[in-house]
């Protein structure tokens, strides 16, 4: 059952796309370590682009900044 737990939380990590029929062959333990790197990956990219997103704001002249992030991040 723990098999089929990690599975569906994997499942969740790829956004509800099932994971490949191959990965049924891993062990509990491996597909855990597989969605957390997936969710640790995520996590990074998303704040590199909050970074890039909040430099790229530095181009933007300073009475602006404002309005423009709230257009862009709402």
């Amino acid at each position: 059952m723990r098999t089929d737990e990690e599975m569906g939380r994997l499942s969740g990590e790829l956004a509800g796309a099932r994971p490949p029929a191959s990965f049924a062959e891993l062990d509990a333990g491996e597909l855990a370590r597989l969605a957390e790197a997936l969710k640790a990956e995520r996590a990074r990219q998303a704040e590199g682009l909050n970074r890039a997103a909040e430099e790229a704001l530095k181009l933007v002249p300073a009475l602006a900044r404002g309005a423009v992030r709230k257009v862009l991040f709402r």
